[in-house]
């Protein structure tokens, strides 16, 4: 949509009121108090000597009795030291990652503000404040914003006064949204967004929090599309070529990195097209990669403690944690700011640095950011102009490792996000710790010994435990995508990463930020990972890649099912089909029938012929397809046997529940 300027200054006063009112300074996030909680995580879990601490070591966990038994020799401290790579687990690290879970933007506010304009389009600050007045405090799981003024994005036309769902969860009691921290300076309202606003949800009945609980009806497509400058989030959609969006050879002609003069695109008409695309983007589905093919995956939970590896394929695999501290690495290198993939655009994309952030950058929000080729510098010349860190990438508190700007499988997005006056990774890794804790709220209804006692024997017998095995069922392998049958696209996004992918190498977990010129270099081990396996997840190669296998615990937080949350079925099974029978119509799934589409085969047929009937959802690659293990008539199970198994997979909360 086109640039449109707001500046309210009743919004300021009131922005500066509540902060003021509530003490909080110029910045504020909603963490919810232990009260707030539905259910609560396990914090350290004390070893057999009543010791509450570990250490992780490239993801393997020393409980606090070997450790100390390792101190008592050289070498053994030397193993423990963070010139190893060590990290030290205990619950003040714990608070520290919750703290930072629901209030660290790591300064995304500047692009999703300043440059992407997430509160210049129609969905004004002042629309937001009004409805959150609205709800007089008694929160939502699906804020609904009126649209400030008649307007035409990506061919859907919105009328003013209109309410749209955005999906962000408010707490009963809270006047704001689950993970967007508000900031206010230089005379601008500023929002960002932290890891609470997808991985953590309301509860519906109590309006408390469900920490880890993934929000499932979180509208991020349409959020992003109302944005002033949403073409700066081209690289996630179906934009193949910007080329196509070359509307003439005039005023837009940038210096290339080879001195050439190239064109930049049509703002206009390649805002229409992103826009198109991500109003396509069902709701609680986020396309967080940049292979410019729209492909969006269902937002994942947080109960991560043997669930590895991590993400939609597996990728992050390596590294602290066994891998989760790369997982969300990658949700705040990369997804919150596409400049940080400029010394990569060319390899990754073909498509020079300069045009790149030329592209992002020209119809940026705030005139600070916004570059203009009549300005005589190239894009990243401005960029340092304006960059208070020109010597990290990107806009977001982040640092280069050691092999940037080429990728590894530690960082495959090629960098590491850290703030200044932290440790490297302090924040990342503590959020992992933290994230390691959770464990779902259990179910108010509980399941009675007999049931618990068939479902567990059908699981067995219809052989889910063949991947879904251990502690937390699963088997942590990546399954290839001809194997698993679901939609292939996700699949292969990380494959253009083979172009530049090197040996993983970080730094020490105790060095300061920024980084020093001395700083202890470390290799990230990764012999012991087969490389059949980090093929699959990467695509790398000849292979087309896989998904991996999802650990089973917390299925009652986390419906629609599938890695693209196609099967989704509401509580009416004959009416409620599909994504367009359920999310797409502010329907939230029904857990039971959603998964009884997991494993029957009749219902899963409904689930997908209804996706696929959906012109826009094909666009997307989504249809729930796939995952073809049935329990059901056809395979000689009976409905009580069906229902007994669905009962027992809602049931679990914690490995101890199996």
């Amino acid at each position: 949509m086109k640039k449109r300027w707001v500046f309210i200054p009743i919004i300021v006063l009131v922005a500066i009121a509540y902060f003021s009112i509530n003490a909080i300074g110029p910045k504020f996030a909603y963490i919810p108090p232990n009260k707030k909680i539905l259910g609560q995580n396990l914090g350290m879990v004390k070893d057999e000597e009543n010791k509450t601490y570990s250490y992780d070591i490239w993801g393997t966990t020393l409980p606090s009795s070997e450790a100390e038994k390792l101190m008592k020799s050289r070498t053994g401290k030397a193993l423990l030291s963070p010139d190893h790579g060590a990290i030290k687990v205990d619950d003040a690290l714990i608070q520290f990652g919750r703290n930072t879970f629901y209030s660290e933007t790591f300064d995304n506010e500047v692009f999703l503000t300043d440059i992407l304009g997430i509160l210049d389009g129609p969905l004004t600050p002042a629309n937001f404040a009004k409805a959150l007045l609205d709800l007089r405090g008694q929160g939502t799981t699906n804020l609904q914003v009126e649209v400030a003024e008649d307007v035409t994005i990506g061919g859907q036309t919105f009328k003013k006064g209109e309410k749209v769902d955005t999906g962000l969860d408010v707490p009963k009691g809270s006047y704001a949204p689950l993970g967007m921290p508000i900031t206010y300076s230089g005379h601008r309202l500023r929002v960002g967004v932290s890891c609470a606003a997808c991985h953590a949800s309301v509860d519906a009945n109590t309006g408390k929090v469900i920490e880890g609980a993934p929000n499932v009806d979180f509208n991020g497509g349409l959020l992003l599309a109302m944005a002033s400058n949403s073409a700066a989030y081209f690289t996630n959609t179906d934009i193949e070529s910007i080329e196509d969006y070359i509307r003439g050879l005039d005023h837009t002609l940038v210096t290339t990195a080879d001195g050439q003069q190239q064109p930049l695109p049509d703002v206009e008409a390649l805002e229409n097209a992103v826009d198109e695309t991500l109003l396509k983007w069902p709701p609680g589905n986020f396309d967080s990669t940049i292979d410019q093919e729209s492909n969006p995956a269902q937002i994942p939970d947080s109960y991560t403690l043997g669930d590895h590896p991590y993400g939609w394929s597996g990728f992050a695999m390596a590294g602290p944690f066994k891998g989760l501290s790369s997982l969300n690495n990658n949700v705040h290198a990369q997804n919150s700011d596409i400049l940080a993939q400029a010394e990569q655009s060319e390899q990754m994309l073909d498509i020079d640095k300069e045009v790149y952030i030329g592209t992002i950058l020209q119809n940026a929000a705030n005139e600070k950011y916004r570059y203009e080729p009549a300005m005589g510098l190239k894009p990243s010349e401005f960029m340092a102009a304006i960059d208070p860190n020109p010597e990290v990438p990107g806009v977001n508190e982040m640092v280069k490792p050691p092999h940037f700007p080429r990728v590894s499988l530690f960082s495959p997005n090629g960098t590491i996000i850290s703030s200044p006056g932290f440790q490297f990774g302090e924040q990342i890794n503590a959020m992992s710790a933290y994230q390691n804790s959770l464990v779902p709220p259990e179910s108010e209804n509980e399941i009675d010994k007999e049931t618990r006692a068939l479902g567990r024997e059908v699981f067995q017998r219809a052989g889910c435990i063949t991947c879904h095995a251990g502690t937390t069922l699963t088997n942590h392998k990546v399954i290839p995508v001809d194997e698993i049958g679901t939609e292939p696209s996700r699949a292969k996004a990380l494959k253009g990463t083979q172009k530049f992918f090197d040996e993983a190498y970080t730094y020490a977990p105790n060095t300061p930020v920024p980084i020093p010129e001395n700083a202890k270099i470390l290799k990230v081990p990764t012999e012991h990972i087969d490389k059949k396996q980090i093929k699959l997840a990467l695509a790398h190669d000849d292979s087309k890649g896989g998904y991996k296998v999802k650990g089973l615990i917390g299925l009652r937080y986390t419906a629609p099912y599938l890695h693209d949350g196609g099967v989704a079925v509401g509580v009416n099974e004959k009416t409620q089909l599909g994504l367009p029978g359920t999310l797409m119509k502010c329907i939230r799934p029904d857990t039971a029938n959603s998964l009884k589409a997991v494993v029957d085969r009749k219902l899963r047929e409904k689930v997908v012929k209804v996706n696929r009937a959906s012109k826009e959802l094909q666009d997307v690659h989504v249809d729930g397809s796939g995952h073809e293990y049935w329990v059901d008539s056809m395979s000689g199970f009976t409905e009580k046997e069906q229902k007994a198994l669905i009962e027992y997979l809602l049931s679990l909360t914690s490995s101890d529940k199996r």
